[in-house]
């Protein structure tokens, strides 16, 4: 077991120093990109000048020169060109592989290829030209595959992270309903009532987490919410349920009345006042401490702030701490701050933030949305 742990341990600087590395390959990429772009937009305003140059030159040979000059500047651009005549013959040929050599079934295939990254262009009377992009436009190609696998890796994360919440919010009503059965079977005389009370629970629970699996990947509801009538709900859920023996929890609500109100869902809601609770009961396990939410008006908005005296987030993994798969606790699966961040953001238009506590200490996360009326 201290192995295991120590590995989980471990998967979290790993996952954050990947993520930086690619975001710094990415950012360089981009600035050698931006750095071609600057040459190239040079060397084509220097062909150009020179071109036109040679136009507007009275002498004889003036003309043909430009256009050797041109011909000349394009092949040091990198541009694969082909031009084929009407007969198909090739009578142009520039920058191509050099393993294609003099092997005419790789020159066609290579040609083939040409055609899929940009059509030919046809001149009548003329012939065929076959051209492939620039060596900026494969660069700009390749920060299209590093961003793409950025972002399946952090799809992956984000599946597996839902798979994994979706299991642990259906295990606890389910683990209580296979205790349960397994009471009955060794009391076969216990009484209707008693069981049906603890059957009911447990199937309340399990129809509240479908509701909020339903609900979370749809346009929110806007019903009246108040925020402190929803923090009484969630604070009153966890305080059974928090240590009182070795290494106590406290959990203290500051709020009174409904509360300031907001339009949303209530279900979606309380499931991101849970999930950011939930990470501050988690940071102080073992070690005891006290966790505060507070419900005010700001402003024009509707605050939640949850505090408490744990040891705060490290440094490190503080810029991704809304990512899914991010966990600062061993064994964490990372997807409650996630969720919750989706939730106030994307589905309710509001904010979620966390700050770090006096001289690093503790964590305060602010979840604030826009205020209908003060109650």
């Amino acid at each position: 077991m201290p192995r295991n742990a120590a590995l989980r341990r471990a998967g979290l600087p790993i996952v954050v120093g990947l993520a930086v590395l690619l975001g710094g390959i990415t950012v360089w990429y981009a600035w050698v990109v931006a750095r071609h772009l600057r040459d190239d937009a040079r060397e084509t305003s220097l062909l150009l000048g020179r071109v036109f140059a040679g136009l507007s030159d009275p002498g004889p040979d003036a003309t043909t020169d430009a256009l050797l000059d041109l011909a000349r500047q394009v092949r040091s651009l990198g541009i694969a060109i082909v031009v084929m005549d009407t007969a198909g013959h090739i009578t142009a040929l520039d920058n191509a592989p050099p393993q294609i050599g003099a092997d005419t079934a790789r020159l066609r295939s290579w040609i083939a290829e040409l055609d899929l990254e940009n059509p030919p262009v046809v001149q009548p009377g003329v012939g065929t030209i076959h051209y492939g992009a620039g060596p900026v436009a494969r660069r700009f190609a390749g920060i299209a595959a590093l961003e793409g696998i950025v972002l399946l890796a952090a799809r992956d994360r984000l599946w597996v992270a839902m798979a994994r919440e979706s299991a642990h919010q259906l295990g606890t009503p389910l683990m209580s309903l296979t205790g349960w059965i397994a009471y009955l079977r060794e009391n076969p005389g216990t009484t209707g009532a008693e069981l049906a009370e603890h059957l009911q629970a447990d199937a309340e629970r399990l129809e509240r987490v479908a509701k909020r699996f339903e609900r979370i990947g749809r346009p929110a509801r806007r019903d009246s919410v108040g925020l402190g009538a929803l923090a009484e709900r969630v604070v009153s859920y966890f305080r059974p349920r928090l240590p009182t023996l070795a290494s106590p929890v406290a959990l203290v609500l500051r709020a009174t009345g409904p509360g300031p109100t907001t339009l949303g869902d209530p279900v979606l809601l309380e499931w991101a006042l849970e999930a950011v609770i939930k990470n501050a009961v988690d940071a102080l396990s073992g070690r005891g401490g006290r966790i505060d939410v507070a419900v005010e008006q700001a402003g024009r908005m509707a605050r939640l702030t949850v505090r408490d005296d744990g040891p705060g987030v490290p440094p490190e993994v503080r810029n991704q701490l809304f990512e899914p798969g991010i966990s600062t606790k061993p064994g964490g699966w990372g997807i409650g701050l996630a969720l919750a961040r989706r939730i106030v953001e994307q589905q309710h238009g509001g904010r979620l933030v966390y700050r770090p506590g006096p001289n690093g200490d503790g964590a305060e996360f602010v979840l604030e949305f826009p205020l209908v009326s003060q109650t």
